[in-house]
């Protein structure tokens, strides 16, 4: 049976804060080029956000947006929502978009925590993307990795019956634990993937790449039924 799913008892932050003032580049792209790409307040309406009802994806901590414009750009007939705390990054993928042209992408500027506790509805999702998260790697801090029984109970409601979530990490440390929290949960079905050719080689992803170290790729299929049925 699922846990209680949104209290302020089970959440966690998953992300880091950072502080610091804004550079004047950084305000001119929320100002400019947000109002067109920031989701609603309120709870998720595909058809209000989008204009149109196509699979929805979501992805967790975007960074500055690289994988989310290029999934964007090679995938026309889906419709992207990118999520991330760390303001310049944000507004680096809003140019980015803006760039690329890409009509199918919005944005929210916050944690995708309360997002899809309290905004996104059940089966809403046919994938969500994880890409590079912060890995925690004190055991201290390990309550804050992102991939936790409580998030795969959201992320097991969010998606759709046939929907998926997407893991990259540079640390094997992480995709252990991600395959160890996914086979007590039961939720889902996980395997290690090829790397999916759109996501382009940019980022940590790059960094690590360069330094020699492993970059791990998982697939996490949702099980049909999972505690109720759909």
């Amino acid at each position: 049976m699922a846990r209680s799913l949104g209290t302020s008892e089970t959440r966690v932050r998953t992300y880091a804060a950072r502080r610091g003032r804004l550079s004047p580049l950084t305000r001119g792209r929320l100002e400019t080029l947000g109002p067109a790409r920031w989701l609603p307040t309120g709870p998720l309406e595909p058809v209000v956000t989008f204009g149109r009802s196509e699979p929805l994806v979501l992805e967790v901590g975007c960074g500055h947006g690289a994988a989310a414009v290029a999934y964007a750009a090679s995938h026309p007939g889906h419709d992207v929502l990118a999520v991330d705390v760390h303001t310049p990054g944000v507004a680096r993928m809003l140019a980015a978009a803006d760039r690329a042209h890409v009509s199918n992408l919005r944005a929210e500027l916050g944690d995708a925590v309360p997002l899809l506790a309290d905004r996104i509805g059940a089966g809403a999702l046919a994938a969500v993307h994880l890409f590079f998260p912060d890995p925690w790697p004190k055991n201290k801090h390990a309550k804050r990795r992102f991939v936790s029984a409580y998030t795969l109970d959201l992320l097991v409601s969010r998606l759709a019956s046939d929907g998926y979530l997407l893991v990259a990490t540079d640390q094997r440390p992480y995709a252990d634990h991600v395959l160890s929290v996914v086979g007590r949960h039961g939720g889902f079905v996980a395997r290690e993937v090829e790397r999916p050719a759109w996501r382009p080689l940019d980022g940590f992803e790059r960094r690590a790449v360069e330094v020699g170290r492993e970059i791990v790729d998982l697939r996490l299929d949702r099980v049909h039924p999972f505690g109720s049925s759909d």
